[in-house]
């Protein structure tokens, strides 16, 4: 009985207080499975041998009663063949075997009720073992869900960690902007300044330059040439 006693422990036992101890919920579940069909196989194998017990109880009894009817028809036959003597000897047999048979009857009778205790208790067992596959089966998926719930935390933590990295790009970008328009303003204000004079001096010796050279190519030219150009000057005018 010590293997039953160790089995419904187990089983009474609140399995979710063992799950939390366990670094892995998953594994510690199979092994919790195993050692239960370990024991349930040595309860199965101890429930046999009672029933085996049971029955050989019975043909015990059974043997016994059919030397008991066997007994007391011989006696009936000794005192139809008028030998009371031979008749007294199968009826103290037959009380002796009586006795016997009682012994018997409450043997098997123990033998009977262990072998239905036995028997109920391993159907028990058995079909809460079934409960617990199919609450492995579920605490399974949960345990598959709650990883794949944990690696999507660790990527929402990797995307906030790369719109961080965004954020200071950006801020080096801008500041980097900055920098530069600070440079260039820095270095029109070094440059030298210019005087407008000089420019518009310049422009007016450009075009001083340009009539005088028109001029010379007008007077290296023929004088038909010349004629046409002073006319065409003329009609501008």
């Amino acid at each position: 009985m010590s293997i039953l006693k160790r089995f419904t422990d187990i089983m009474s036992s609140n399995i979710n207080a063992l799950l939390d101890k366990a670094e892995d919920p998953v594994k510690m579940i199979d092994q919790l499975m195993r050692n239960l069909n370990d024991d349930l196989n040595k309860v199965k194998a101890e429930t046999a041998s009672i029933m085996a017990e049971e029955t050989r109880a019975k043909r015990e009894v059974d043997e016994c009663q059919s030397d008991v009817n066997k007994m007391l028809d011989y006696a009936k036959r000794a005192v139809e063949a008028g030998n009371d003597d031979d008749a007294r000897q199968f009826l103290s047999k037959k009380a002796s075997l009586t006795e016997k048979l009682t012994a018997l009857n409450t043997k098997y009778e123990a033998a009977k009720a262990n072998s239905e205790k036995m028997k109920q208790m391993y159907n028990k067992l058995n079909m809460q073992i079934e409960e617990l596959n199919e609450r492995r089966s579920t605490i399974k998926a949960k345990m598959a869900t709650a990883k794949m719930q944990e690696r999507i935390n660790k990527m929402g933590s990797s995307i906030n960690n790369s719109a961080s990295s965004i954020d200071s790009f950006s801020r080096m970008e801008e500041k980097a902007n900055r920098m530069l328009d600070e440079a260039n303003a820095m270095a029109e204000l070094n440059s030298k300044p210019t005087d407008r004079i000089d420019d518009l001096m310049n422009k007016y010796n450009t075009n001083n330059s340009s009539v005088e050279d028109e001029l010379a190519a007008l007077k290296s030219a023929n004088s038909s040439a010349i004629e046409d150009e002073l006319a065409k000057l003329k009609e501008n005018k």
